[in-house]
């Protein structure tokens, strides 16, 4: 039993084999070499977390959405100012200022 970091699939491997029920949680212990109280963790995290699992996708989507708006609003914004800027500080484009020029 020692204290290397786990990886979530093994942690998953384990606690659904734990769910089955099918061997005592020494036995699932001893057959992956952690302790009997951290393959009962496991399973509840898992048991706690299944609601997650069923939540409404559109709700998941629109709580991802949000940062996208929040980008999006904020180069609109940033385009006016820049407008604004070019505008008032007499810039012109490498266009302009090449027509301007009597040749």
């Amino acid at each position: 039993m020692s204290k290397t970091p786990r990886t979530a699939a093994f942690k998953k491997k384990v606690a659904l084999e734990a769910l089955r029920e099918d061997k005592t949680l020494g036995q699932l212990a001893s057959q992956y070499g952690v302790h009997p109280i951290q393959v009962s963790q496991w399973k509840k995290e898992l048991i706690d977390g299944a609601d997650s699992v069923f939540e409404r996708k559109g709700k998941r989507r629109k709580e991802e959405g949000t940062g996208r708006e929040d980008l999006e609003r904020k180069i609109g914004q940033q385009a006016v100012e820049l407008d604004f800027l070019k505008k008032n500080l007499g810039y012109k484009t490498p266009y302009e200022v090449h027509h301007t020029f009597a040749w």
